[in-house]
């Protein structure tokens, strides 16, 4: 699968999406792609980062260097590869490391998702929980928000995220790489 993935073809720094990500000054990126994109392009561009895809990884990450968190599992390790419901399923309880990992990072910190699908019901039950969190505590006006970049406007996703405290930023752009790359580059300049 993973030769599928990443023709040699392919030439990483032609991507300015790519490169716009690796000079934002984003302490954490998590992906859901196993690819291995983002490690390629930060390898291009001279980027240094720590790779997080297990609880080993979590150890031996270095301290103020970006790490890319793969949320859904890495080529790497092909068990660790959320594909089908099954392995859905099983992150569904939300007590592996990366799930810990994930939590602290959205609890403690403002956030950006780029390319969430309001269908992944991974991301959306996280959500959920973490609402539930903040709704319990003490001052939940402390809660830090987050936002969603789409350029598609869609008002039931708008409302879902806005229960959860996520704000959704909608370019006004048509094509989604253009207004990807139109976004990237105001927020990385």
């Amino acid at each position: 699968m993973d030769r599928e993935w990443h023709k040699h073809s392919t030439d990483i720094s032609t991507s300015e999406i790519h490169r716009l990500i690796t000079l934002g000054r984003f302490s954490r990126i998590y992906t859901t792609n196993y690819d291995r994109w983002l490690e390629m392009a930060h390898d291009k561009f001279e980027v240094p980062y720590d790779k997080i895809a297990s609880v080993a990884d979590l150890v031996s990450a270095a301290e103020g260097r970006r790490q890319i968190v793969k949320f859904h599992g890495d080529f790497d390790d092909e068990s660790s590869i959320v594909l089908d419901e099954t392995s859905y399923f099983q992150r569904l309880n939300y007590d592996s490391p990366l799930d810990i990992k994930l939590s602290n990072d959205v609890l403690g910190n403002s956030v950006l998702f780029i390319g969430y699908s309001i269908s992944d019901i991974n991301i959306r039950l996280l959500f959920y929980r973490l609402t539930e969190m903040w709704g319990r505590s003490a001052l939940p006006s402390a809660r830090l928000k987050s936002y969603v970049f789409t350029n598609r406007p869609n008002p039931v996703a708008q409302e879902v995220l806005g229960q959860w405290g996520i704000e959704m930023i909608v370019s006004e752009e048509d094509d989604p790489k253009k207004a990807l790359t139109n976004f990237l580059q105001e927020l990385v300049s």
